[in-house]
């Protein structure tokens, strides 16, 4: 089945096969609304989040982990938090969105997301790729 999504939504996005692909079981909803994606891109992007979030948290009481390791691991999970926080807000946001206040709300919901990825990146960065925990926590992130 062909996606109905136009090709050149995915242009500004930093990783476009991977929206892509996440997305595309979406087309029918979408079609050819840049605010349906949006929409769409957010609730899957929180879906996600949470994901990540419940699994990092069912890893910290699993993994026997040095103290310096469950630290860096509560500190994980507090981002994973804050970032699907940011991504709830965003959704809700989305749904007041008026041509009266498009571009502050735009410029809100950037922040939001943008702030949500730095949450996630700073979670895997807190992790040692070198030792055996933290490579299989950062590949989970």
């Amino acid at each position: 089945m062909e996606c109905s999504i136009p090709k050149q939504f995915f242009s500004y996005t930093t990783y476009p096969t991977l929206c892509f692909t996440s997305l595309a079981s979406h087309a029918s909803f979408i079609q050819t609304s840049p605010k349906l994606l949006a929409h769409a891109a957010l609730n899957v992007t929180l879906s996600t989040a949470k994901s990540t979030s419940a699994t990092m948290f069912q890893l910290s009481k699993s993994l026997l982990m040095k103290p310096r390791e469950a630290e860096a691991m509560q500190d994980c999970l507090e981002e994973l938090s804050d970032s699907v926080d940011e991504l709830r807000r965003s959704i809700a946001e989305m749904g007041r969105i008026k041509l009266s206040n498009f571009q502050l709300t735009m410029s809100d919901l950037q922040t939001w997301v943008s702030a949500a990825l730095t949450d996630e990146s700073t979670c895997s960065d807190v992790f040692d790729r070198n030792t055996k925990n933290g490579k299989g926590v950062r590949e989970r992130i």
